[in-house]
């Protein structure tokens, strides 16, 4: 059996093959009610939000999260909108980039799912990190209620995930991060929504959001991956802000032959966009997954399967003479850092979370420090773990993120296990009590109060019922 050919992205040069492409997206955008959501979809993207606000939390504490803090010092911004876990209130704009930097800091936000053979699945774009500090630093500082606050988010997060959907998988492959890329205009949609921007300023602004897409994957494993994430939320408030001035810019800034997908990706799918936005919602069709892990995501089902081996067979490390984890070649491509030496590598490292599963039997914030990816034992213990391709999960398709172990054990005895999904992924996924749990977790690391912690999570519950959300504010900040 093989994998299903690869789709020809031709370059959509006819004037008439996406021709008003971008009025349709803004249209969606403004357009589409709360009521037009439906309640399982408003569901899912609550226990997203929870899971953002959680990480922003964790993200506050991170090395990145002090330089961000220190770097918004310096910045002559004042404003309403809070930078969660910390006492500081700056513009819009600001907000968003640390907002986004936060969250994505540790690497443990929600993840979009590929639909198509020949994408990547989990390899789309990170949607809430871009998306979120957008639309919460808006519905701050112009006091809308919690109803279109979830609104703004949800139309937001449809857009990135079509569009980057409907790009050329060549966009990925080729080194561009898509959460990045297709970031700002979740960011530019959700911002702009709120506002009450018409069509044509709307457009304008997608089409200043276009020009400030960016981020490259040769920094995973580096303090700029969540920087692409925070940048891209901070693009979609720049491009608002200068769009509502009268700043010009092209209302084509997706389909035309010198636009987004032709620059970005030498083509895109219009048969994955047209038509497509709000059917179905991404939210319940595929799905967005949540991590269990800090780390990439494409390290999840292997996770979550070395988690269930472990435990089914009490195995332990010292009894392990080899670890053998097949992917297909895209998981490689991706999990670069076969000798990671920080924490940042570590979350791109197949042979570290195996390592660390086998001697903690866990792998949470705490686990992914300097400190404990340079011990000695889980140094030794990486260089015991072989990572490669594996043809069987190569003609599983890009759609799965199939993950083969073999453990081999001194004893002469091997035990094997396949997965194909992780924990947290539409398949297996986190309730909102679960991701409550993994919410307190990341509000403990980050020292955060516990009543302010079930504050934040009782309130996130009852999200479409808040008049407004100065009493959520309250909660997120010193």
């Amino acid at each position: 059996m093989t994998s299903a050919a690869p789709k020809h992205y031709t370059p959509q040069l006819d004037p008439e093959s996406g021709k008003g492409l971008t009025r349709e997206v803004a249209e969606f955008i403004l357009s589409t009610s709360f009521e037009d959501i439906p309640i399982a979809a408003v569901r899912l993207a609550q226990k997203s939000i929870l899971d953002g606000f959680g990480l922003a939390l964790a993200g506050s504490v991170a090395a990145s999260g002090t330089m961000v803090q220190k770097y918004m010092g310096t910045l002559a911004s004042p404003g309403g909108a809070v930078v969660i876990g910390t006492p500081l209130q700056t513009s819009t704009r600001f907000a968003a980039f640390a907002n986004g930097v936060g969250i994505h800091a540790d690497d443990y936000d929600d993840t979009q799912l590929a639909v198509a053979h020949d994408r990547v699945y989990g390899l789309l774009t990170h949607p809430t990190a871009p998306c979120l500090p957008a639309a919460f630093a808006e519905a701050q500082v112009l006091n809308r209620s919690g109803r279109e606050f979830l609104a703004a988010y949800v139309v937001g997060v449809e857009t990135e995930c079509k569009i980057s959907e409907a790009i050329s998988p060549r966009h990925y492959q080729h080194g561009f991060h898509s959460t990045a890329t297709c970031g700002p205009f979740a960011a530019a949609g959700a911002a702009g929504r709120l506002r009450g921007f018409d069509r044509e300023v709307l457009e304008r602004a997608l089409g200043i959001a276009g020009s400030q897409s960016g981020g490259l994957r040769e920094n995973f494993g580096t303090m700029t991956k969540p920087f692409h994430a925070g940048r891209a939320a901070e693009s979609g408030v720049v491009a608002c802000d200068l769009a509502e001035m009268g700043w010009t810019a092209t209302s084509e800034i997706l389909e035309a032959p010198r636009g987004f997908f032709q620059a970005h990706g030498g083509g895109y799918d219009p048969e994955a966009i047209r038509g497509k936005l709000g059917a179905p919602w991404t939210f319940s069709d595929p799905g967005i997954s949540i991590k269990p892990h800090p780390s990439g995501s494409l390290t999840h089902p292997a996770m979550t399967l070395m988690s269930e081996l472990i435990e089914k067979h009490s195995i332990q490390a010292k009894n392990v003479v080899r670890v053998e984890v097949g992917t297909n070649h895209n998981m490689l491509n991706a999990l670069i850092h076969h000798r990671p030496v920080n924490e940042l590598q570590a979350k791109f490292s197949m042979e570290f979370c195996m390592a660390i599963l086998l001697l903690e039997g866990r792998a949470h914030l705490q686990e992914f420090t300097d400190q404990v990816v340079l011990r000695p034992d889980v140094q030794e213990l990486i260089k015991r773990v072989d990572f490669k391709e594996d043809s069987e999960a190569e003609a599983a398709g890009y759609d799965k993120m199939t993950s083969l172990i073999t453990i081999h054990l001194d004893n002469g005895e091997k035990i094997e296990g396949r997965s194909d999904f992780g924990k947290g992924s539409p398949s297996n996924p986190f309730t909102y009590a679960e991701v409550a749990e993994k919410f307190y977790g990341c509000a403990d690391y980050a020292g955060w109060p516990r009543a302010k912690a079930e504050k934040i999570v009782a309130l996130i519950a009852e999200l479409d019922s808040l008049t407004n959300l100065a009493e959520l504010t309250e909660a997120l900040a010193v």
